[in-house]
Formats: C-alpha cells, sequence, structure tokens
C-alpha cells in the first residue's frame, strides 16, 4: 500500500536481502548484522516511486551514522553557493528565521550563521549533529515531525525558510513532514528541498541509489501529487549535477506563488518520458540485471587473470551493489574511503576491508571500481597516479565498462 495516498504498488524490482547500507561491521560482531528485503514499485494512484518494506529510522540514523556532508570539496562548496542564493531570494525583513531538516555536520547552516541569519539544524544522528555544533550550528537532535515542528515554532517563532537536502526521500511519514512544514512556515514561507531525481535514475540506471535510506524515489509529478495533498504546491524546479542527478524543488502554500515555467517545461517533459508507465520500469529492471551480469563476469575475468581489483568509496550505495551482485572480496580485495569511522571496518553484508584512500598507493592496484562515481571527477583528479602508474577505473552505470 502507497505511504502517501493508500493506493496499490505494483513492484518492479526486488534486490532481495540487503544488510544496513551504512552499517559498516566490526569484524568481531558480524553476526550481529541487520538483513531485511529491499523492493521498490510504483504507486498506480499517485505514481510515487517507493521502497516496499521499511527500516525503522533508529537503525539507520544514529549517534554512530558515518556520512558527513562536507566529506566532498565538491558538496562543500555545493552547499556555500547554496546557503548564498537561498539567502539572497528568499530571506527577506529585519530577523529571518532558517529550518534545515536533516542538516548533519552544518555545512550548509554554517555559512548562513557567519551572516548572523538565526537558524536552527534539526539532525537525528548525534555525532554528525554534534560536529556541527562544534561549528557554531544551532542543532536540535532529533527527528523532524509535526510534534517537532510545533515545539520549534513555540520557542522561536515561524520559519521563513525551510530547507532540506538528500533527507525528504528518506522519510517515510511525508504525512507528518508536510503537516509539520504548515505548523512552522510562516504564512508567506518557503520550503526548498533537494534530492536524487527519479527520471536520472532511470536513463542512468544508477540503481545503486536503491538502498534503505532512500525510502522515495521523486519525480515533479510525484511531488507536485502529494505536496497538493497537505495544501502545497511546487512553484520552482532546478535541475541540479550533484549526485548523479538531482531536482531542487520549491514549494509555497497553494495560491502563494506562481508555478515557473520550469515546472511546466519538466512537467511536459516527464509526460513525453513516461515516467510513470511501467514499460519504463521494466527497461530499467532489465538494466539492472544486465549491469550484474556484465560486472560480475569482468572482475570474475580479472581476478582469474591474476589482476588485483579493489573498491574506491565505501558509499552506501555500494552495498547495493555488492550484495545483489554478489561481489565480496574474493573479486574485490578491499575498498579505500576517506572517512576515518569506516577503517578498519567490513562492508555491509559482503565483509570486504575498508581502508583509508592511502591505501590505494602500497603499491597500485590493477584496477578500481568507483563505487563513489558521483565524485568521480574529484576522485580521479586526486588519483591522478594511480591512472599514471597504469592503474585502470571500473564503472558500472550506465554500463559496465574500464576507463
Amino acid at each position: 500500500m502507497c505511504r502517501v495516498c493508500g493506493g496499490p504498488v505494483r513492484q518492479f524490482f526486488d534486490f532481495g536481502r540487503q544488510p544496513l547500507s551504512d552499517a559498516f561491521v566490526d569484524p568481531d560482531r558480524v553476526d550481529e548484522e541487520y538483513f531485511y528485503r529491499l523492493a521498490v514499485g510504483l504507486c498506480e494512484s499517485c505514481g510515487m516511486t517507493q521502497l516496499l518494506d521499511e527500516v525503522p529510522r533508529d537503525r539507520m540514523f544514529h549517534a554512530a551514522y558515518p556520512y558527513h556532508s562536507s566529506g566532498s570539496a565538491h558538496m562543500r562548496r555545493h552547499f556555500e553557493r547554496t546557503a548564498g542564493r537561498l539567502s539572497r531570494t528568499h530571506l527577506r525583513g529585519a530577523d529571518p528565521f532558517v529550518v534545515e531538516i536533516g542538516c548533519n555536520d552544518g555545512v550548509m547552516l554554517r555559512a548562513l550563521a557567519k551572516e548572523g541569519i538565526r537558524h536552527l539544524g534539526v539532525e537525528p544522528s548525534g555525532g554528525v549533529a554534534e560536529l556541527a555544533r562544534q561549528q557554531g550550528v544551532r542543532v536540535r537532535n532529533t527527528f523532524f515531525e509535526e510534534a517537532t515542528a510545533a515545539e520549534i515554532r513555540a520557542a522561536d517563532g515561524p520559519a521563513d525558510l525551510v530547507y532540506s537536502a538528500n533527507t525528504i526521500c528518506h522519510i517515510p511519514y511525508l504525512d507528518s513532514v508536510f503537516r509539520g512544514l504548515d505548523t512552522l512556515l510562516a504564512e508567506d514561507g518557503v520550503f526548498v528541498f533537494e534530492d536524487p531525481y527519479l527520471g536520472d535514475i532511470l536513463e542512468r540506471t544508477t540503481f545503486d541509489q536503491i538502498y534503505d535510506e532512500h525510502f522515495y524515489f521523486f519525480t515533479l509529478t510525484s511531488v507536485r501529487t502529494a505536496a497538493a495533498r497537505y495544501g502545497f504546491e511546487v512553484v520552482d524546479v532546478e535541475r541540479l549535477p550533484v549526485h548523479g542527478g538531482e531536482l531542487r524543488y520549491t514549494l509555497r502554500r497553494a495560491g502563494r506563488g506562481t508555478p515557473s515555467r520550469a515546472v511546466a517545461a519538466l512537467a511536459a517533459e516527464e509526460e513525453r518520458r513516461g515516467l510513470g508507465r511501467p514499460e519504463v520500469f521494466e527497461g530499467f529492471a532489465a538494466g539492472i540485471e544486465r549491469i550484474r551480469t556484465d560486472l560480475t563476469a569482468l572482475l570474475r575475468g580479472l581476478r582469474a587473470d591474476g589482476k588485483r581489483v579493489v573498491g574506491y568509496g565505501a558509499t552506501a550505495k555500494s552495498a547495493t551493489v555488492t550484495n545483489y551482485c554478489g561481489i565480496g572480496p574474493e573479486l574485490i580485495e578491499w575498498v579505500c574511503d576517506a572517512t576515518p569511522a569506516k577503517h578498519g571496518r567490513l562492508t555491509p553484508g559482503t565483509h570486504i576491508p575498508v581502508r583509508p584512500t592511502e591505501a590505494l598507493t602500497e603499491p597500485y592496484p590493477d584496477y578500481a571500481v568507483l563505487f563513489a562515481w558521483n565524485h568521480a571527477e574529484e576522485i580521479m583528479a586526486k588519483e591522478r597516479l594511480f591512472r599514471e602508474s597504469g592503474g585502470r577505473w571500473i564503472v558500472y552505470a550506465p554500463e559496465v565498462r574500464v576507463i
């Protein structure tokens, strides 16, 4: 049953038994892993693409949550530019108030704090919330929902802007989120959020964006339909070249703004592409199966030839790839990552050792599977010597190929 409208949901792919994507394993505690069924479907009534099974939120977002929004220089610049744009475009009056849902380590709010803008981050993961506080960001260490919004408004007054990045798609209970927005926002307040775009996922076959934390996969059409149920309207939309393709949605209360031409243009494009038609999702499913076949064949062939193959980027999305494809340390020796909290641990489910990025040079392997493909340009520039030493990158979306 659809979590948005209650309609029937047609499953279009089942990745089977999967671990928590960001639960990197202590080698001494491999027997304690939590697994769930990762299946995804399309609502036949409202068109919202969603997971069929929900993982308890406390298992995913907690004090040891390892992802840091500021971990990439490219993303730091993105959020700094976003802060400036939001400030120029949406903040008026003498004392505007900004709330960010899922502020992580505070990289965006930090920029607003430096301008003296009144703000508050809402972040359930205690470790990254504390990092934000250390950077001078005000944070409430909790989940955002209707009750949270009421408490914030009582303490700080109405918000002129609520912003969120890579978070709204994590929240199954959109009803409580929208009721919270209705409670918290000023009458002419604005809600801006950005999340992975289903249109890009389908076009590029980036199936690894489907994992436990991503409950919804939005299109403009599905967001408009969901927002209208709670009295909100999409008034602008923008394509973003981050994380493999995202959309930034700007919402106001219905009647408080005129939708831009970009909204009409993208709605027409989605209709032409058939983003709600079952056959489009059937083609996507076939592409996933093709990638699994080609990737595992390539890795087995390289290992049979005595080549050393490692992974680059112990990402959440790599859990979907390695577990669905059955890729373990017999095919990929280890995976390197810049996050210290992951070092010395094992990848979820498949138990590939995680090492620091410096391990790439000790000595250079023959091949590296680029799991962190959304940071490809930044990584390839940083690891230029790997390629100059004869190393080759392996990428798997939209098709398996060696660079």
